[in-house]
């Protein structure tokens, strides 16, 4: 690793090991952001109860501050590699970090993942509400009027519903 560029990253876990993975990096003081959805689990014995999945399987977001932390956090059993790009590993904007937890934070229930190709769409900017000031591109999607932030590296779509009096054309 020649320069390192402090910032966010998303580490590569075993499948199921992305709560383990964040708590031993929080542990060793590294910055870990599991984003999780709340999810019915149907037992076999057709016991059914809520529990937390993440939103990105296998996936946990690192800030990482030094390469010493890169380190360590490659030791961490479960996990296995940072998602790259061009051979390098591939630094995530904040902006989409914030945007992300900003969702979470606004205890948005109507909120989905999905991996299908989704049509670039209008590019707009919300007036209203918890997410007032933040630029967004805004698709329909199964009918409704949805906000979309694209996760390119993984090639998945995170949508929610707006409301369209929220939104105003970018200029």
């Amino acid at each position: 690793m020649e320069k390192f560029i402090t910032g966010w990253y998303v580490m590569y876990t075993k499948p199921r090991h992305e709560k383990k993975v964040r708590k031993q990096l929080e542990l060793l003081e590294i910055n870990a952001y599991l984003p999780t959805v709340k999810t019915l689990s149907i037992s076999s014995s057709n016991r059914r109860k809520y529990i937390d999945m993440p939103l990105l399987p296998s996936y946990v977001f690192v800030n990482l501050k030094n390469g010493q932390s890169y380190f360590d956090s490659l030791a961490i059993k479960g996990s296995l590699s940072y998602v790259k790009s061009d051979k390098q590993i591939a630094r995530i904007n904040d902006v989409i970090i914030d945007a992300i937890k900003l969702m979470f934070h606004a205890g948005k229930k109507d909120m989905e993942v999905s991996s299908e190709f989704i049509e670039q769409g209008k590019k707009l900017c919300i007036v209203q509400g918890v997410f007032a000031g933040f630029c967004c591109e805004v698709i329909r999607h199964n009918g409704k009027l949805k906000m979309l932030v694209r996760l390119d590296l993984w090639r998945r779509n995170i949508l929610i519903d707006v409301p369209s009096d929220c939104l105003v054309p970018t200029s």
